[in-house]
């Protein structure tokens, strides 16, 4: 396994100033779009939860559709998305967040979750951790449980995992 992680990490392209200057961006669509890389984060998103009766999958635009959704698959689960203002065309709930470079606001239909279904939420990335809580806490405010996170990548030292109150599975993890 730790061959296929450092195969993966080579496949995570660094873009330096995105969106402004100082951020190191890490993109991780270029392992989204190899056979080998996609297959292999999703398999290693989705074995922990292996097993496990009642996960419902949540995942926020954009790129955690694409993990989310496969992962769910990948588990014959279910699959909720959580969007941006505006997108999603029946009674929603919304959230508001502080990103490392600005605001933002999700939402998610008010009827996706069923009180006490148990819920992960899975991104691409989880860095401070706002994406992460304003999910979470919109599944809580819905009434339900977040059994747990899985992300593809974790950037560690912004500390986003102290804002959740989750266990998180980090395929990757960059200090």
């Amino acid at each position: 396994m730790p061959d296929t992680i450092e195969r993966l990490k080579r496949l995570i392209r660094d873009i330096p100033d995105l969106p402004k200057p100082g951020i190191l961006f890490r993109d991780s669509t270029p392992p989204a779009g190899r056979p080998f890389g996609a297959g292999a984060a999703v398999e290693l998103m989705a074995n922990p939860f292996r097993g496990r009766i009642s996960i419902w999958f949540v995942g926020a635009e954009s790129r955690g559709f694409i993990f989310g959704t496969a992962v769910a698959c990948c588990l014959s689960a279910g699959f909720v998305l959580v969007r941006k203002p505006g997108k999603l065309p029946h009674k929603r709930i919304s959230m508001s967040y502080d990103l490392e470079y600005g605001k933002d606001t999700l939402e998610m239909h008010a009827d996706a979750i069923v009180k006490g279904q148990r819920v992960l939420v899975v991104d691409d990335l989880l860095a401070t951790g706002g994406t992460m809580k304003a999910c979470t806490d919109m599944v809580k405010q819905l009434g339900g449980t977040v059994a747990g996170i899985a992300v593809l990548i974790e950037l560690a030292g912004l500390t986003g995992q102290a804002k959740v109150a989750a266990p998180v599975h980090s395929v990757i993890k960059y200090g």
